[in-house]
Parts: structure tokens; C-alpha cells; sequence
């Protein structure tokens, strides 16, 4: 298992917002992770990201701690929102500092580079701006392409579809979907679309106020099932 949870609990004042009793992933899945808002998701991933601590439980990768070993960090990447960029670089500084962390040189950040310029739709390079500059959609597709750059066993992102448009959206689709991603990669995505979630992903797990309701791998009624699901 790349991820284990164990009685794993969240508490803001008087509302838990995460109680999960047991939860694995293995290794190699596509994930999604699906709830209306305030159903814990972002919560979620931070614990598992050990950004925020649990009021109880753990949260295991490859059978560690998180919180207390930084073993994960060197398989794991992750794009929740603008705040993990540094906005006061160029996406081109960006993508260099992320491969300094990861010994990948300049050469090989700029050859990696170039096979997204379909995906970056010609918006992110040799624009000479800043990171705060680029709208939220554009900022997404720097957060995604720095994560991947990282060849991570463990990939997780929250709301990457958000702000992107059509032609993006379908671009992403493709790349997480892609033979080469689906077999080297474990992938937890949160999304609040269906037909993006259900078209990526091999598994499901719908999350209301931070308890898992249904856990279960994809099938061609799914996304009619989750439809049911949210509109009863």
C-alpha cells in the first residue's frame, strides 16, 4: 500500500470535518475523490501532505508516518492551490527551482519542458512573467507540470480541471489518462466534475462532511449513479 488511514480525525471548534475509521490505496491507482463543498477533501489531502496534523489517527506512506519520517516527500508531489508556487519568480525560475530540488539540471527541466507546450497552449514560456501575474487557470498549469516534472510515485491534486478551459481540460484528461502516467503513477484527484473524475479515474471515493459514504471502483453506470447521488 502507498497510503493507509487509521482512525483518522479532523476537529475545527465544534465540527469534525474528517473521520475516517480505515482507508488504503494502493499502489498504481487513479483516484478520485468526489463531495459537495465543505465535504473534507481539501482537509483530506493536507493530512495526508502532513500540512495540517490529525486530532487523532495516522496517515502511513508505504507503512511510515507521515509526520514523522520526510521519506515520502522524495516519491510524492502535489498541487493543491496557488500557494504552493512561489510567486515572484517567472514559470520558467519556477520550473528550475523545482528541478534544483530534485537534481534534475537546467537542460533537462527546458527538454521536459517541451513536451507541454500543447498543454501550456502557449501561455507559460517566455512570457517574462511573474507567477502572480498568470491568471488562476495558467497557475494551475504550472502547479500540474512542476509536480509531474518530479517522475513522483504519488501524485495528488486537488481541483486540477478548475479555471482551465475546454481545450486544457481535454489536454489534462489525456495526460492523466495516458498509459505511461497509469503505470508508474498513483493518482488522488478531487474534483467537483463528475464526467472529469469518472472519465480519469479507476476508482471513486465520495466524501460528505468528512466521512466516506461510497468507496468502489468504476463502471460504466458510475457516473449516472453519482449523478442520482448529489441531486436526490
Amino acid at each position: 500500500m502507498i497510503l493507509e488511514i487509521t482512525d483518522l480525525k479532523k476537529v475545527y471548534g465544534n465540527r469534525t470535518v474528517v473521520n475516517i475509521p480505515s482507508l488504503s490505496i494502493t499502489e498504481g491507482e487513479t483516484i478520485g475523490l468526489v463531495g459537495n463543498n465543505g465535504a473534507g477533501k481539501t482537509t483530506l489531502f493536507r493530512m495526508m501532505l502532513d500540512l495540517i496534523r490529525p486530532d487523532e489517527g495516522l496517515v502511513l506512506s508505504r507503512g511510515v508516518d507521515v509526520s514523522e519520517s520526510d521519506a515520502w516527500k522524495k516519491y510524492t508531489a502535489s498541487y493543491l492551490d496557488e500557494g504552493f508556487l512561489i510567486d515572484y519568480l517567472t514559470a520558467e525560475e519556477y520550473f528550475l527551482f523545482v528541478g534544483s530540488l530534485h537534481n534534475i539540471n537546467e537542460a533537462s527541466v527546458f527538454t521536459y519542458l517541451e513536451q507541454y507546450q500543447d498543454f501550456f497552449n502557449g501561455e507559460i514560456l517566455k512570457k517574462n512573467k511573474y507567477i502572480r501575474d498568470f491568471s488562476k487557470g495558467n497557475q494551475n498549469k504550472i502547479g500540474i507540470a512542476a509536480g509531474l516534472m518530479q517522475n513522483p510515485d504519488l501524485l495528488i491534486l486537488d481541483e486540477p480541471f478548475a479555471n482551465l478551459d475546454p481545450t486544457t481540460q481535454i489536454r489534462l484528461k489525456t495526460l492523466l489518462k495516458s498509459p505511461d502516467l497509469k503505470q508508474r503513477m498513483t493518482t488522488l484527484i478531487s474534483s467537483h466534475d463528475l464526467n472529469h473524475v469518472t472519465e480519469v479515474c479507476d476508482r471513486i471515493i465520495l466524501l460528505e462532511k468528512g466521512v466516506v459514504i461510497k468507496d468502489f471502483m468504476k463502471d460504466e453506470n458510475t457516473l449516472k449513479a453519482l449523478e442520482n447521488y448529489f441531486s436526490a
